[in-house]
């Protein structure tokens, strides 16, 4: 082996007249190292836009939801207890999910509302814990005192309210009365909003107290779902198989993935196609390499006619060759994914690239995985290797009688 990689070495060096070679040689190098890094850095940022999204919902949506066939569902005291007992659970709490309209003074909107407890240990709403989510939304003890309710950043925005306002929210829920069915009715004071960087969420969501919720739509004592929390938030589906053996009928349970399974399947698909396309980068940069090593194979015909005249077989002229195609390969790859991880870091460091509002983040989301860039740079030197190929196999079926008579 020493034999061959010292000729491809010294092929590697063009004299003056294998100029032409020589740069071809660099460009491929060059092509290799602008594809590698732009693989890096791409898939980085698709890798740290996923993240982020899961974590901004994880902020607001339990990681399994407990739901029953007919709806809203009561005696779930027993059920809360067991599941607060599996290993694994961090915490199950009750929710009440309703629609309703909430009107200012100044406008009126739609409105998801959900009622929950604030005395669990888990963080309901991403910035809010227990303590604090009890002075917001804790039932008032004081006569005349309205109960609060937090509502989402641009919910609140659009119907033009602040901290301290007041607001009506009203169901369809309601009575009969001589002037016919009126809604229900209830009073409450915005205590405080949220912003979890996701429009769909802050523009449609209101919290408020379970037991005012319930009050609200005319419920008593009923929930729509129990909220699980897991210590593995990807081991939902393990954990989901877990709680469904002891599950009966009306009940079924629905983790985050399969809630958000849409948003996170056009990620990875994105990301996948993102890998493709700039995939052909390097695909074009093979073909440079694969120009370099025909021309050289032509330029160096005399050499492999005396090699084999020396008594190089077939196979020793092939591994010169691609150990040459290697070797540039080897070099725009590693330089590729040293320059993509620096740049990644320096993303990730420094504010270079502001977003526009349109996305839920200010600047690129950076996330570097060891498999993606290891997998970006074993599929660049397979390209490479694959692109050495014909190459040397031609070289290797050079007859070195006709080369030296006619070389």
């Amino acid at each position: 082996m020493r034999f061959e990689l010292f000729i491809a070495g010294k092929y590697l060096k063009a004299r003056r007249k294998e100029g032409f070679i020589s740069l071809i040689t660099f460009l491929s190098v060059a092509g290799v190292t602008v594809g590698v890094m732009a693989l890096v850095v791409v898939i980085a940022v698709m890798s740290g836009a996923e993240t982020d999204f899961r974590k901004r919902i994880l902020g607001l949506e339990p990681h399994i939801l407990l739901m029953n066939y007919s709806g809203k569902f009561g005696n779930y005291t027993s059920i809360l207890k067991d599941l607060n007992l599996k290993k694994n659970v961090r915490d199950a709490s009750p929710i009440l999910f309703a629609q309703a309209m909430i009107r200012s003074k100044h406008s009126f909107s739609g409105v998801l509302v959900r009622g929950i407890n604030p005395g669990n240990t888990f963080n309901l709403i991403k910035g809010f814990d227990s303590d604090r989510l009890k002075q917001v939304l804790g039932t008032p003890k004081e006569k005349g005192r309205l109960p609060g309710i937090i509502l989402g950043s641009e919910l609140a925005n659009a119907i033009g309210v602040i901290k301290g306002d007041k607001i009506i929210l009203m169901t369809p829920k309601g009575v009969i009365s001589p002037m016919g069915h009126m809604p229900s009715m209830q009073r409450f004071l915005v205590a405080e909003t949220f912003d979890s960087g996701m429009y769909e969420y802050d523009s449609t969501i209101a919290y408020v107290h379970l037991k005012q919720a319930q009050k609200l739509i005319g419920t008593r004592d009923k929930i729509s779902a129990i909220g699980i929390w897991i210590e593995d938030v990807f081991g939902v589906k393990a954990m989901k198989e877990e709680l469904s053996e002891n599950l009966k009928y009306p009940f079924y349970l629905r983790d985050w993935m399969d809630i958000n399974k849409s948003l996170f399947s056009a990620l990875k698909l994105e990301k996948t196609a993102m890998f493709i396309i700039l995939t052909l980068i390097i695909l074009v940069a093979a073909f440079n390499i694969a120009s370099a090593l025909i021309m050289m194979v032509m330029e160096k015909t005399k050499d492999i006619a005396v090699l084999k005249a020396m008594g190089a077989t077939n196979k020793t002229i092939r591994i010169i060759f691609i150990i040459k195609g290697m070797i540039i390969g080897f070099f725009g790859t590693c330089i590729g994914t040293i320059s993509g991880v620096v740049i990644c870091f320096l993303l990730k460091k420094y504010d270079f690239i502001q977003l526009p509002d349109a996305y839920p983040f200010s600047t690129l989301p950076v996330q570097l995985e060891i498999v993606d860039v290891a997998t970006i740079a074993l599929s660049a030197i397979v390209i490479c290797f694959l692109s050495t190929l014909y190459p040397s196999y031609k070289a290797s079926k050079m007859d070195p009688v006709e080369a030296l008579r006619y070389g």
